[in-house]
């Protein structure tokens, strides 16, 4: 099929209506609201008073399952799934390939007359043994010892997940080897936001606060996406086996007229959106916001802030919802970092917090003195904690596709830093210079050693460019991927603040010793911390060429590569905070380097093997047939005898161009697959990372580089790859 032809196709056949379900259509949300979802209202409904009680009290508070509770929430959990038509069950889990995983098995049983009956157990409910043998381990186990086990998270609420002849019962799992090392994103999470509410309800204890049992770390993840017509996808091999163009030619009119950010939405993408909010709501998932994005063709969906735990497998869903529901509208979802060079990249902003079991936000500023200390406190540990481990933050988002990202238009750079804007700037400088604050008309508050004003909220503009930025109750983490799992930024953030407020905890209570006055022994350990803190604090622009200056005279770490961030995994300091919280041992760690630095260079193979595929099959047979024609214009132009020779002057010129040009890309060919051969040699992984980001990912930029400009000069009807001007504009 011809561009002419795949046009025509898009815009003659496109759908136009929205495939909601029509017993949704103009119904309110809060009436279809969780009917997938086995929340609060369906154990109450479908389990006894007392199995409810046993299980929120085990939610809240933590604790065992016993086999009793078990058979009770399973039978309950049954009834309610085959209600909604559920025919099977499976344990939904993540393992470390970043993406969800499942296995399938019915309800159908027999009783002792040989009757189908469908049964569900307790057992089948807390634990799965599906084959681990194929998962990515990381030198974890080996091949040959297939043994793993899925073991129901109950924080986590059950749901169903529908297709057009049934549904299955997912049940949120941790994956586990024989050995109980973890192999998924899941469990690691678990275990950080366990010490994390432990350390921070031991902070609370010391402000005298009795009441509050845990701490929760709050997320809400906004979802930035592509989405091309699926007709597009299906002609670009790049898009189809790498999620990114590798070729492609800016179009004239690219995101410069800023026409498309919070612009008026496609009718086709708008019943997208609606089908896709739909899925989501009935999944119990509270999906808030959607709008345009800056750059033609990107898309962001946002939901209201849930436990880190539900937000990390609600944010999974939704990723998968999307691409199932953007088929359904012949719609492809492009998640990838940098799915068009020369355009914004997608992010992830992953907006976190701390609420604590009373349903306060402990980094909501205050109304009181005693409030705003224990916000102060609560801000500064988490600034100190990416100050004393910005590596492990950028190595938490490290990946092939981010690389693209970081440091381009809307994206943090590479370096970690943290933005607080114009009035806890001023309050924390006068902390340390022992002054009164007189920033805001509020009234001074004496806390002892410092006067400090009511802080407000939202008292300052927005630094769209800052990696870590507080937005006033919450600090917004925008270096995460948009393809990627929440999971392992938000593990390592909270436990990177969990040890810090472990040691301020530490500190105010040999300060109490010291001091008569509780004030003064929180506000001595505050500005020691804003003091040894103070190069991680940055207002300005984080694009500025000047700024990576600054940060290196700073001492601010700068990995602009994956293989370079992902070192700073393997660091004393770093391995021995997960290994001090037991949230990864040393050989978790270890795994999930290895299997971080294979996914990094398969994803490279993937790329240039792609490239050079495209390169030979499509892009070279295509541009010699248009040299064909010019060199045969030419002659029959010689042919012709005519008078002039200025006509054929000049589209000889213009042939010895376009010929120079397909001579450069069969050397940039050959340079790539010379340089790809050689990796067969190098046997270390590191080694080979190193490689691919040095010299394989410059080939493939200088094979590009002559491909967008032979696609400039080449006849549309010659050029039979999608170009950008139509994928980004032509729905």
């Amino acid at each position: 099929m011809g561009r002419k032809e795949i046009i025509l196709d898009i815009t003659e056949n496109r759908p136009l209506k929205a495939t909601i379900d029509v017993n949704f259509k103009g119904k309110p949300i809060s009436e279809y609201f969780g009917i997938n979802c086995f929340d609060d209202n369906k154990m109450k409904k479908f389990l006894s008073g007392s199995a409810y009680r046993a299980l929120k009290k085990i939610i809240r508070e933590g604790g065992k399952i016993d086999n009793k509770l078990a058979e009770k929430v399973a039978e309950g959990m049954k009834r309610w799934a085959i209600s909604r038509g559920a025919t099977h069950f499976a344990h939904w889990f993540q393992p470390l390939t970043g993406l969800t995983a499942e296995k399938h098995d019915s309800f159908l049983s027999f009783d002792r007359k040989g009757l189908p009956i469908e049964k569900f157990s307790g057992k089948n409910l807390c634990v799965g043994e599906p084959d681990a043998s194929s998962f990515p381990s990381g030198g974890l186990r080996t091949t040959f010892e297939a043994r793993g086990y899925t073991i129901w998270d109950p924080t986590s609420p059950a749901f169903l997940m529908e297709s057009l002849n049934g549904s299955i019962l997912c049940i949120p799992s941790v994956f586990l080897s024989y050995n109980g090392e973890a192999l998924d994103k899941k469990t690691p999470l678990i275990r950080s936001m366990e010490k994390l509410s432990e350390a921070a309800v031991r902070i609370l204890r010391l402000f005298g606060n009795k009441k509050v049992k845990r701490v929760w770390a709050a997320v809400g993840p906004e979802q930035e996406y592509f989405l091309v017509d699926k007709t597009y996808f299906n002609h670009r091999p790049d898009l189809i086996l790498t999620g990114r163009t590798l070729f492609g030619a800016m179009p004239p009119k690219g995101q410069e007229m800023e026409d498309h950010y919070f612009g008026s939405i496609k009718e086709r993408i708008l019943n997208f959106m609606l089908d896709v909010e739909v899925e989501l709501y009935k999944l119990g998932i509270p999906v808030k916001t959607r709008h345009n994005e800056v750059a033609p063709a990107q898309y962001e969906i946002a939901p209201i802030y849930e436990d880190c735990n539900i937000a990390t497998d609600h944010n999974q869903i939704i990723m998968e919802v999307m691409r199932k529901v953007a088929n359904r509208h012949n719609l492809a979802l492009l998640l990838h970092e940098k799915p068009f060079l020369g355009i914004n990249g997608s992010g992830k902003h992953n907006n976190w917090s701390l609420i604590d079991s009373e349903g306060n936000n402990l980094l909501e500023p205050g109304k009181t003195p005693h409030e705003n200390l224990q916000f102060l406190t609560f801000l500064i540990a988490t600034t100190k904690a990416v100050y004393k481990y910005a590596d492990l933050l950028r190595a938490s988002v490290a990946t092939a596709g981010n690389d693209h990202r970081l440091g381009a238009n809307e994206a943090p750079p590479a370096i970690i830093s943290v933005f607080l804007g114009e009035q806890l700037t001023n309050i924390l400088n006068n902390l340390l210079e022992r002054k009164k604050t007189e920033f805001t008309d509020n009234d001074i508050i004496d806390l002892g050693i410092n006067k400090l004003p009511v802080i407000s909220k939202d008292n300052t503009d927005r630094n769209r460019t800052s990696p870590f930025a507080f937005t006033g109750n919450k600090f917004e983490f925008r270096a995460v991927g948009s393809s990627q799992s929440i999971s392992t930024p938000n593990m390592t953030l909270n436990v990177m603040v969990c040890d810090v407020l472990n040691e301020f905890a530490d500190k105010i209570e040999e300060n109490l010793k010291k001091y008569n006055d509780f004030n003064t022994a929180v506000m001595e350990v505050i500005i020691e911390a804003i003091k040894e803190t103070k190069p991680i604090y940055f207002e300005g622009n984080n694009y500025d060429p000047e700024w990576e200056k600054e940060a290196q005279r700073r001492g601010l770490p700068n990995y602009k590569t994956t293989p370079e961030a992902l070192k700073t995994l393997l660091l004393p300091k770093n391995k021995e905070l997960f290994i001090k919280y037991n949230v990864l041992s040393e050989s978790e760690i270890k795994s999930r380097y290895n299997i971080f630095i294979e996914k990094y260079n398969k994803t490279i193979n993937i790329e240039a093997e792609t490239a050079i595929m495209m390169a030979k099959t499509i892009i070279l047979p295509a541009v010699l047939k248009y040299q064909t024609l010019l060199a045969n214009n030419i002659y029959s132009l010689q042919i012709a005898k005519l008078n002039s020779n200025d006509i054929i002057d000049s589209q000889s010129r213009f042939l010895n161009y376009y010929s120079k040009l397909v001579k450069d890309l069969n050397e940039k060919i050959s340079n790539l697959e010379n340089k790809l051969e050689k990796v067969s040699n190098i046997e270390d992984e590191e080694k080979k990372a190193e490689y691919y980001c040095k010299e394989i990912l410059t080939a493939m930029q200088e094979l590009r580089n002559v491909v967008d400009k032979l696609e400039e000069d080449t006849d549309d009807e010659y050029w039979t790859l999608p170009k950008y001007r139509e994928m980004l504009y032509i729905f």
